[in-house]
């Protein structure tokens, strides 16, 4: 029984040993971040001429009649927006964001924001980035998290930075966005 326990016991270790060094192993290998830049085009009404990219598909009603936000609590909205590499809506198209976003916060400053970042055309076409995070739509600088991607980014961590570039709750506008991934 002793021997059992014995064997048992050093099994054990070696497991844990093990699993301690392929861990510190994968620290030391750490990638150095990269940073990029790139304009997401969050389209609410179709202001530039073509589809709406961003639509409310769940509006909720407010939840008190002094509520001029054009957003409320509750509202869920569906992205399909443009990246590009400039500001502009004609400038080099980079891909889409794709996901969702949901109003947590009285009236509707606030969004949870679950998104992929497709890229399909330049130095990343065909892979992508995986972002959460909660965007007070109220704050000049929102800080996302890189969850992680696929293609060039398969097993990447960063953050996002995102900024108003020329923005409006009504009808959406321009996003700067900058991704800092490991």
């Amino acid at each position: 029984m002793a021997s059992f326990l014995t064997l048992h016991s050093f099994c054990l270790f070696s497991i844990l040993f093990a699993v301690t060094v392929t861990a510190t192993h994968c620290a030391s290998t750490e990638k150095p971040v990269t940073h990029f830049r790139f304009y997401m085009h969050d389209d609410f009404t179709g202001y530039t001429g073509t589809k709406p990219t961003a639509i409310r598909v769940v509006t909720m009603p407010k939840l008190s009649i002094n509520d001029t936000s054009p957003r409320t609590f509750g509202d869920v909205a569906v992205l399909n927006n443009l990246l590009t590499k400039g500001p502009s809506h004609e400038s080099e198209h980079l891909g889409r964001a794709q996901g969702f976003s949901v109003r947590v916060a009285d009236g509707g400053l606030v969004n949870a924001l679950s998104l992929h970042l497709v890229f399909d055309h330049g130095t990343f076409a065909g892979s992508s980035i995986f972002i959460q995070g909660r965007i007070p739509l109220n704050e000049p600088v929102r800080e996302s998290v890189l969850v992680g991607g696929t293609g060039q980014f398969r097993f990447a961590r960063g953050y996002l930075i995102s900024e108003n570039y020329d923005y409006n709750l009504v009808t959406g506008g321009v996003v700067e966005v900058n991704v800092y991934v490991m």
